[in-house]
């Protein structure tokens, strides 16, 4: 059985360094064999079909051949079409009303509990705004993330300790919706 994925890479070309081509990346997700491989934007997404493995054994695979290739390791997170979808319908903000930039999608590697951000006073950020999904985490950031002090909060490492954690505007979270579904 074949499943469509989505391969998020955390951190890529970004500011000059890190950089992995995604002519280079679709080539690697080719050779470790995955078919109907696609990229979008160059900020590190892959859409890719795939026989073999769940989503935790292709991000290591994926991990592990970018790193040999190109000489330096990426997180990556390993997403499939039902859970892209899931977590998109399931966005608590009215993301049909909003502009694209004012709405973010953090995935996680793994679950993730309201204990991990007990420490952040929510009302000292309005009107920013985050709530929890499933491995997931939406943000509401009017002035876009670039200005977001809830954002630069959020991104702290004592915060996301233990996993991976990688954000996406919401423009891409429905771009990707949509190559994985087909």
């Amino acid at each position: 059985m074949t499943t469509t994925y989505a391969a998020l890479l955390r951190g890529i070309n970004v500011g000059g360094s890190r950089k992995v081509p995604m002519a280079d990346l679709r080539t690697l997700l080719a050779d470790l064999g995955h078919r109907d491989v696609r990229t979008y934007l160059q900020s590190g997404q892959a859409v890719f079909s795939s026989g073999h493995g769940g989503e935790e054994t292709l991000a290591g695979e994926i991990a592990q051949a970018i790193e040999k290739r190109f000489g330096f390791g990426v997180d990556v997170i390993v997403r499939d079409h039902a859970y892209l979808r899931a977590v998109a319908d399931a966005c608590p903000f009215p993301a049909a009303d909003l502009e694209p930039k004012q709405l973010h999608l953090t995935y996680f590697s793994a679950p993730v509990t309201p204990d991990r951000f007990a420490e952040i006073d929510q009302e000292a950020y309005l009107p920013e705004e985050f709530r929890l999904g499933d491995r997931a985490l939406y943000l509401y950031a009017p002035n876009g993330l670039g200005r977001s002090k809830l954002a630069e909060h959020l991104a702290k490492p004592r915060i996301n300790k233990g996993v991976i954690a990688t954000t996406r505007n919401w423009n891409t979270v429905v771009k990707l919706v949509e190559m994985t579904g087909v």
